[in-house]
């Protein structure tokens, strides 16, 4: 009796992945270059900060476990579910995103815009070498040289945005310690994150969904944590957690909250790196987006960006790696 074969995954199933992966990209390219846009339009500068954020987590939560239940397998992952097993999965990616958070604002007040701009977007090799450690998911060649590419474009893209900036310290010191230090750290802590995520859903098989839930949950907390002594947790206990809001800044909430889910899905099917040229790409989208609707004309950083950014997905895409044969 002939052995039976491990089941390949059929053309037709291939297509249909890979057809899912680009939707899932391209809708969030979309979103995440058109929130900057529908916030300032809809946000009132007096809406306290973390009272939206707070909000979008609700949401993202509710949204989350409308799409398990839609599934059918909330009941299953009900069953399934343990405190190790998230705290695993989700609650260290959590963890590890609101820390990165913290550091990259301490960074951004003690250095120039181009300084930052640079350094943050190395977060894009430390994801590409955590999902090799991780994952021991390697880069061809041409893969390494369109993360060259990419870091390039988002720098030129970065510095478009805000290159008035200058740095608020003249202190070598302060520079060093407080800016540079801070957001490499940020940096190496953005690749582990998205490597973890990344690992999570596709080794330990936990569906994006739930990890949304349980890192919205563990977020939502250590941002509750830290009202305690904000200027933000002080104006909330003062002034009401709906201070400036009105109905129209639900919709930037729900946006950003569907942007979230988004996320994970492509960090779930396609990989943190992957993730990283969505991101990327998203900031020419709010290029354009801001010359159709505000008048405002592309920077020359951004048409100098437009074909890395272009060249680097096409070569990224064009040239995975590819385990080299063995001549028997």
């Amino acid at each position: 009796m002939a052995a039976t074969k491990p089941k390949v995954p059929t053309p037709s199933s291939e297509r249909t992945i890979n057809t899912r992966i680009w939707l899932y990209s391209l809708f969030l390219a979309l979103q995440y270059g058109a929130q900057p846009l529908i916030s300032k339009r809809f946000v009132r500068r007096e809406v306290i900060v973390t009272s939206s954020v707070l909000a979008c987590e609700i949401v993202k939560v509710i949204c989350a476990l409308i799409l398990i239940a839609r599934e059918g397998s909330l009941k299953r992952l009900y069953n399934e579910w343990t405190l190790l097993g998230s705290l695993t999965a989700s609650g260290l990616p959590a963890a590890i995103y609101a820390l990165q958070n913290s550091l990259l604002q301490i960074s951004y007040k003690n250095l120039d815009s181009l300084t930052f701009s640079m350094l943050n977007q190395t977060k894009l090799f430390f994801t590409a070498f955590f999902t090799y450690i991780i994952l021991r998911q390697k880069q061809s060649i041409q893969q390494i040289g369109a993360l060259f590419l990419l870091i390039i474009a988002a720098v030129l893209l970065s510095i478009g945005e805000g290159s008035s900036k200058g740095s608020t310290s003249s202190n070598p010191d302060q520079i060093l310690f407080h800016g540079i230090v801070p957001v490499l750290v940020a940096s190496v802590l953005s690749g582990l994150a998205s490597a973890l995520c990344q690992w999570a859903s596709q080794v330990k098989k936990h569906t994006s969904y739930l990890m949304t839930v349980e890192m919205s949950i563990v977020g939502s907390m250590c941002l509750l944590a830290s009202t305690y002594k904000s200027p933000d947790g002080e104006a909330i206990r003062r002034h009401g957690f709906f201070y400036g809001w009105t109905p129209l800044t639900l919709i930037p909430v729900i946006f950003n909250a569907v942007g979230g889910i988004l996320v994970g899905l492509v960090t779930s099917h396609a990989g943190g790196v992957r993730k990283g040229f969505v991101i990327v790409s998203a900031l020419l989208v709010t290029a354009l987006l801001q010359f159709i609707f505000d008048g405002k004309p592309p920077s020359s950083y951004c048409l100098l960006a437009l074909p890395l950014v272009i060249s680097s997905i096409s070569v990224y895409q064009k040239y995975p790696y590819r385990v080299k044969k063995k001549e028997s």
